[in-house]
């Protein structure tokens, strides 16, 4: 028993230390992707941002304006291009085809399953890492 114990306290820790590293990994994909128009610290902000005819949205408070809960697959499917928003649309790239890290799944709505690119996925952890309370 104690040796069951010890490996799942150490697969745990193990996945900790993963899930840490793809936020971090998202960390540097936002910044090199998303922070011109999005600022470095994702509040709207970027300097690219003025330049723009649609307003930039601060994306620290996605979860807030999904009633408290972060909208995952919305925002891996705005990033990859599956849903267009006016300026991802127009004269903003969508960034999901240049975009790599391997493939990733995810548990899609009624049962349904994404898949898309693994660095997405970073991106969108990392997103979620900054939503408040």
């Amino acid at each position: 028993m104690k040796r069951f114990t010890l490996a799942a306290v150490c697969l745990a820790a193990s996945l900790g230390a993963a899930q840490a590293q793809d936020v971090q990994t998202g960390e540097a994909l936002f910044q090199s992707y998303c922070a011109g128009c999005h600022g470095v610290d994702a509040t709207g902000e970027g300097p690219l941002a003025p330049l723009l005819t649609v307003p930039v949205s601060d994306l620290t408070t996605l979860a807030a304006r999904s009633g408290g809960e972060f909208p995952l697959i919305r925002v891996v499917e705005l990033i990859d291009g599956r849903q267009l928003l006016q300026g991802h649309g127009g004269p903003m790239p969508v960034f999901g085809p240049m975009l790599g890290g391997g493939s990733a799944v995810l548990d899609g709505p009624e049962g349904s399953v994404v898949q898309t690119r693994g660095d997405v996925v970073r991106i969108a952890e990392y997103l979620m890492s900054l939503q408040g309370g």
